[in-house]
């Protein structure tokens, strides 16, 4: 039996954009939609599958795209978050645990590459999947704010540090795996494989 396609939780209070959004997914990711916060962490409880993937809309009625996230976190849910919102980033977002964030409006081939790219962090360690959330609200960030607005920002001097240290492990722990026998071995392993 092959292998399902990721699980893809769309949740969006406004139901035409995201039955749009699910739409332009369902040809490569199984998706489903909740139109609600409530309905969304309701959903997730109620799969028999894991969602690998979710995209959040921020401001909804009810139980807000934050309150949503900070309940995945706590729940301990291990899926790659994508905001896709109207709401323009500010230094609030460095407090949040998502992994990607959009603003609206969005193109199908945007979003389609936002869940690829969350996918993929998924195959990397934690310290590589935090590098990439947060270089992502660094971005983000650069891209709404002035450099005075930066440079005056503790919060983004810090972001500005935290991913300059994990950069560091992360080239640190490469280089470590790519200096031993063990790491040749392994791809004499697969050239075996593959012959």
């Amino acid at each position: 039996m092959s292998e399902q396609p990721p699980l893809v939780l769309v949740v969006e209070d406004e139901r035409d954009l995201a039955d749009l959004y699910a739409a332009w997914l369902g040809d490569e990711y199984r998706v489903r939609t909740a139109y609600g916060g409530q309905e969304a962490l309701d959903l997730i409880d109620d799969l028999d599958d894991t969602v690998d993937a979710i995209l959040l809309d921020r401001r909804m009625p009810g139980l807000s795209g934050d309150e949503v996230l900070a309940a995945v976190s706590e729940r301990g849910i291990d899926c790659r978050v994508g905001m896709v919102t109207a709401v323009e980033p500010d230094f609030d977002i460095l407090e949040m645990g998502f992994d990607d964030y959009l603003v609206k409006p969005v193109t199908s081939d945007a979003l389609g590459e936002t869940v690829e790219g969350l996918l993929n962090r998924s195959q990397y360690d934690a310290g590589v999947q935090d590098l990439f959330s947060l270089t992502s609200k660094k971005a983000m960030l650069e891209a709404e704010k002035s450099a005075s607005e930066l440079a005056d920002n503790e919060e983004y001097q810090r972001l500005t540090e935290r991913i300059e240290a994990l950069r560091s492990d992360v080239d640190d722990s490469l280089d470590a795996v790519t200096e031993t026998e063990d790491f040749e071995n392994l791809f004499r392993e697969f050239d075996a494989d593959d012959e």
